[in-house]
């Protein structure tokens, strides 16, 4: 089927930010085997990461005297590597930042007004003028939520540029008095970084690959599967065994109707952009949607090398599949699942 790029945005670029605090998974085991034992070290030891960035050296997180401190140390950290990420971003599209006409900025793993966005701003010489849409609660999903909404609204100025801010500081998050087995895992999981997207409209020239269409699916009675409880001591994960068992149940239907609304099938998608949920959910999707074990590779590198970033996780792959581009014509499917219990699936061609 041939598809009108008429009105399609592209990504221009993807860049991405990490802390300079590098710790392999045995030093982290070793610090926080201490309030979490023998069952930590068992689910670090089968999270499939090897290394994580984390936004302070590790021996102080023991030392956080709660969530005002943590809080206070995200916005920081927070700030620095967002700017970063967003100046390398715009530098590799070639777009001075007072040509950005809207910055979508998502995090989940802090909580600060104005937001970040507003807040970086003035610093970056954004236009005053510039539309801001600042995302929170998508989790894990919002990397490809945000890369969605921006075609969105690029499809209806086709004129015009967007860019995409990721941000999570999942480390500072966590809850050393919590030994339930979702803290646990999360614990074991989860990493520090951020990531920019820029993306322009049809009429403004761009290289990269095209943004086509996009589908948001919320499940029904998923509400307590994935997020917080938030609360005196801060973010309190809730992370139900049920996502694997869910991406089972509903993903390959959601994913094969969706191509097949564009007259495509799962055999004519070559990259596959997929969220690195955690071993059990890489390897569910690539059970459900019969995929060969290559066809996830930048996404089991990704949890390996970085941990599980939440929103920043799909946009990490999301630059590395666009440095080892498929052939021209390629058509790539990006997914990611996140709290509501919902998913997003982006349909983009090179």
């Amino acid at each position: 089927m041939n598809h009108s790029w008429a009105n399609a945005p592209a990504v221009a670029a993807v860049e991405v930010a990490l802390p300079s605090h590098v710790h392999s998974q045995e030093e982290i085991i070793s610090e926080l085997s201490r309030f979490g034992g023998p069952v930590f070290e068992r689910f670090a030891r089968t999270a499939g990461v090897q290394t994580r960035r984390l936004a302070m050296p590790l021996a102080r997180y023991g030392r956080l005297s709660g969530f005002t401190e943590a809080n206070e140390t995200y916005l920081e950290v927070a700030l620095e590597l967002g700017e970063q990420a967003l100046t390398a971003a715009l530098k590799k599209a070639g777009i001075q930042p007072d040509e950005v006409d809207l910055i979508v900025s998502t995090t989940v793993t802090g909580l600060t007004v104005p937001s970040l966005e507003a807040r970086l701003a003035n610093r970056m010489g954004l236009r005053p003028d510039v539309k801001r849409v600042p995302l929170f609660g998508l989790g894990c999903v919002a990397g490809a939520a945000g890369i969605a909404r921006m075609h969105d609204y690029l499809r209806a100025f086709p004129d015009q540029v967007a860019v995409l801010l990721a941000v999570e500081l999942c480390s500072l998050t966590i809850q050393r008095d919590d030994t339930s087995a979702a803290n646990l895992v999360a614990s074991s999981l989860f990493g520090d970084g951020a990531a920019a997207v820029v993306a322009t409209g049809a009429a403004v020239s761009g290289a990269g690959p095209r943004v086509l269409s996009s589908r948001s699916h919320l499940y029904p009675d998923t509400e307590g599967v994935m997020g917080w409880d938030i609360g005196t001591q801060g973010f309190r994960i809730i992370l139900s065994t049920e996502v694997a068992p869910i991406a089972e149940k509903y993903l390959a239907e959601g994913v094969e109707s969706f191509l097949a609304a564009h007259g495509l099938s799962t055999h004519d998608i070559s990259a596959w952009i997929c969220h690195p949920g955690g071993p059990k959910v890489i390897e569910t999707i690539q059970r459900v949607l019969s995929l060969p074990p290559q066809a996830l590779a930048h996404t089991r590198n990704s949890l390996r090398d970085k941990g599980n970033l939440s929103s920043v996780s799909v946009l990490d792959v999301l630059g590395e599949t666009m440095a080892q581009p498929p052939a021209a014509g390629g058509y790539g499917l990006m997914i990611a699942m996140g709290p509501g219990f919902c998913s997003e699936l982006v349909l983009v061609r090179w």
